[in-house]
């Protein structure tokens, strides 16, 4: 028994020792596989590899993509790995127009740029160049030589705080009310500075104050549909509501007749 169990041992030497063997290989292997891939990491990092190649830029309308680029300080020389997504972030959004943004890599060389930008209410022209209006009242710096038409016009504001009270108004405004406002005309009176004149873009006139403007037009449209769709004339949204009609004859006679709509101008109904 003794003699078989020895030579059982010294058979299976040469197979114990191919095993160790062959365990030491795979875990060179591993090892070196390793280390292999951390050099390709190296060098792809330090390489052109690494580069950002497109730079995508969504949901602007106002401001260029190339504005947009240069405020992220991104170039193809920009290692994908190595911006700060909240700093160009937070780069972006110091244009004024600007109301979000958010940075994201898309691997292997993409960054995307999604904008979110604030509501252009309207624009003032001044020496032959356009001036974006937000909300809030601000005149952007940068204009254009051609009007846009996405938003109305502003004329005669010259006190800034009606302005900027006209502008907030707009901008609590459905953008399908907006979109049918074509010039915005401050017209004070020494009674009442509120006062203001409205040319809207299907043919009407309307005459109302910037107290709870946003309020009073959001009634437009029904105002509108109960109208006849040939007739023409002013829409006063003032103390109250009623349609006065252009007579196409007399002229002269119409501007009196502003004066005494009582007799003259026909109700409207408010739904």
């Amino acid at each position: 028994m003794s003699k078989k169990n020895i030579v059982s041992i010294e058979d299976r030497i040469p197979k114990l020792k191919q095993a160790r063997k062959k365990k030491a290989n795979r875990r060179l292997i591993f090892y070196l596989s390793i280390f292999f891939f951390l050099i390709a990491i190296i060098v792809y990092l330090q390489s052109p590899l690494s580069h950002i190649k497109t730079i995508n830029v969504e949901g602007n309308g106002f401001i260029a993509n190339e504005k947009i680029i240069e405020y992220s300080n991104l170039t193809t020389n920009t290692n994908i790995w190595t911006i700060d997504q909240h700093e160009i972030e937070k780069a972006i959004r110091k244009d004024p127009i600007v109301e979000s943004v958010s940075v994201e890599r898309s691997l292997p060389w993409t960054v995307n740029i999604d904008v979110k930008e604030q509501r252009v209410i309207g624009y003032i022209s001044k020496d032959m160049m356009y001036y974006p209006i937000l909300g809030n009242g601000e005149i952007l710096k940068e204009a254009g030589e051609s009007f846009r038409g996405d938003a109305p016009l502003f004329f005669d504001f010259e006190e800034e705080e009606y302005l900027q009270r006209m502008a907030a108004e707009l901008e609590a405004l459905p953008q399908d009310i907006l979109d049918v406002i074509s010039e915005v005309h401050w017209d004070p009176a020494e009674d009442n500075k509120n006062n203001i004149l409205l040319y809207m873009n299907d043919g009407y006139t309307v005459k109302g104050t910037i107290r709870n403007f946003a309020d009073r037009m959001e009634v437009y449209p029904s105002i509108v549909s109960q109208l006849d769709p040939e007739d023409r004339g002013i829409i006063h949204i003032g103390v109250g509501v009623y349609f006065e009609s252009f007579n196409e004859n007399d002229e002269n006679e119409n501007e009196e007749s502003e004066s005494n709509p009582e007799t003259d101008g026909h109700p409207v109904t408010e739904d």
